[in-house]
Formats: C-alpha cells, sequence, structure tokens
C-alpha cells in the first residue's frame, strides 16, 4: 500500500537527490530516515536514564564489569 505526502519541491528534489546518491528509492530512504531518528530517540532515552542512575549504582556497575572481564580472561589463560 502506498501513500502520498505533501512536501515542498524543494524538500521532494533533496530527498531524492540524497536516495540516488545512496542508490536507494525515496521510499528506502525515508524508511532510513525514521530509522535513524528512532535510534538517535533511544540513544538520547539512554543517555538521561545513565544521567539520572545514582553514583553509587554506576560504582556498583562498574565493579561487577570489571569482575566479569577479569573472569573472561583468566577463562582465556
Amino acid at each position: 500500500m502506498t501513500t502520498t505526502i505533501k512536501v515542498s519541491n524543494e524538500l521532494r528534489d533533496r530527498l531524492k537527490a540524497q536516495a540516488a546518491r545512496s542508490d536507494r528509492t525515496l521510499g528506502a530512504h525515508l524508511a532510513a530516515l525514521a530509522d535513524l531518528a528512532d535510534r538517535d530517540e533511544r540513544l538520547a532515552r539512554l543517555k538521561q536514564a545513565i544521567a539520572e542512575t545514582p553514583p553509587e549504582a554506576l560504582e556498583s556497575y562498574r565493579v561487577e564489569t570489571r569482575q566479569w572481564e577479569a573472569s573472561e580472561l583468566s577463562d582465556a589463560r
């Protein structure tokens, strides 16, 4: 199923040129742009969650990470 969206001629031409440079259809290019926007939103939420994490929880995470990394290194020997 397809649909029509209203954009200015200038924007349409920009999007078509971008799509052509990436060897994609306009639809595939719009899907890629939507995927990038979704990714940016997820990363922004992750950054916010990290910023809101209490310092003691971050330190606990760091300690556990070091323990796992040390365990993996010793398993490799």
